[in-house]
């Protein structure tokens, strides 16, 4: 399926029903929790959240799941890809941080892994910009990280 060229009111309405879905009190809450709490600084860190005895599981599993969703719906072309991106990055800082250790990711727990924020963080203009920006956090979080234990 070819990409959207331009945004049209179908993007908005599907714009605004993500929005309204990422205010449910579950997954704002896996939200909260995720973004404040999970900040790996090795392949352990990460592979440990997908354990499901781990605190932060549950959260990481809606997050990534509904991020995943969202993005595909931008890779295949069913809503605008810049368009969406503009007000749905969330997904993207936390690929950042699972992003360092991606291929070792995909190779221990699975082989498809987080391929549709890859994309959007690659291969979108919006998606590359708002990419970059979560790297350079996350470079510092782990520098700071680092830092702290040496």
């Amino acid at each position: 399926m070819p990409l959207k060229e331009y945004p049209d009111h179908h993007d908005a309405e599907l714009v605004l029903k993500l929005y309204e879905l990422r205010r449910e009190d579950v997954m704002r809450e896996s939200r909260t929790q995720l973004i404040a709490k999970f900040l790996p600084t090795s392949l352990e860190d990460v592979i440990a959240v997908t354990k499901g005895d781990h605190p932060l599981n549950a959260a990481f599993r809606q997050c990534t799941s509904y991020w995943e969703m969202t993005y595909a719906m931008a890779r295949h072309g069913v809503m605008h890809a810049d368009f969406m991106l503009e007000s749905n990055g969330e997904g993207l800082l936390i690929f950042s941080r699972i992003e360092p250790w991606l291929a070792e990711y995909r190779a221990q727990v699975n082989p498809i892994a987080f391929r549709n924020a890859e994309w959007v963080a690659k291969e979108t203009e919006m998606g590359r910009l708002i990419a970059e920006r979560f790297r350079k956090r996350m470079q510092a979080q782990l520098d700071a990280a680092r830092a702290a234990t040496a």
